[in-house]
């Protein structure tokens, strides 16, 4: 199981993504479909699709950390969010972060973070494209590593510093 975050950008475009990727077969699996079969209000996960009727591979659920606020929400969110997670799913199997042989057994699911102040579709399709192929890196290469945490500090974020 592979599990990765980054956060891409700043103000209300910025992207936040967590990603979990593993078996089909395995406790990623079951969450994936649990993840499907079990929306709830505001919250309604959906598969990643790069067009019409071609979901990206591997499966990937895409799950709303932010409730659906307004219909602009909403469209960032399905349209702009949705197609920079399939960007960074197929940028990542472009450059061999999720193996090709693989795939075929995986699944992955990708929570992501759309303010709903959000104003720009451009922004967020590239900030959540470079944050989804960036946490698969950070999966795949099981970082960051504690020493590097350890090095940081105290905690701190862009909303506290």
């Amino acid at each position: 199981m592979w599990i990765g975050e980054s956060f891409v950008g700043d103000g209300p475009n910025a992207a936040h993504v967590n990603t979990v990727l593993g078996g089909r077969d395995g406790p990623v699996g079951a969450a994936w479909a649990t993840g499907l079969a079990t929306p709830s209000a505001g919250h309604a996960p959906f598969m990643v699709v790069l067009a019409p009727d071609m979901p990206v591979q591997p499966p990937t659920l895409f799950v709303n950390k932010a409730a659906i606020a307004s219909d602009r929400h909403g469209e960032l969110t399905w349209g702009a969010a949705q197609a920079g997670v399939a960007d960074g799913v197929m940028d990542a199997l472009r450059a061999g972060t999720i193996p090709r042989a693989t795939v075929g057994s995986l699944v992955l699911i990708v929570a992501v973070w759309v303010n709903p102040a959000a104003d720009d579709a451009t922004a967020v399709h590239a900030n959540n494209r470079t944050a989804t192929a960036r946490a698969l890196v950070a999966g795949a290469s099981a970082t960051p590593s504690v020493d590097a945490l350890l090095e940081v500090g105290d905690a701190r974020n862009p909303y506290f510093r």
